[in-house]
């Protein structure tokens, strides 16, 4: 992960976020294949960013070392 050389810890936020919480480097060759491999299902979304965010929290949990 650019920026984090030693990876991205579960629960902790990517530097390559800005306030929007949008991924700076999106668009970028930069971007890891685990991030551009992520397809958003509508059962992650819920009805409220908060709650997209407890469900990617957890999935980090459930998929991390």
């Amino acid at each position: 992960m650019p920026g984090m050389p030693n990876g991205k810890p579960a629960n902790t936020r990517c530097v390559q976020l800005d306030d929007a919480m949008r991924c700076k480097i999106f668009f970028s060759p930069l971007r890891p294949k685990v991030c551009a491999s992520l397809q958003a299902q509508r059962e992650m979304c819920f009805t409220h960013r908060d709650q997209a965010l407890e469900y990617l929290v957890q999935l980090e949990k459930d998929t991390s070392p």
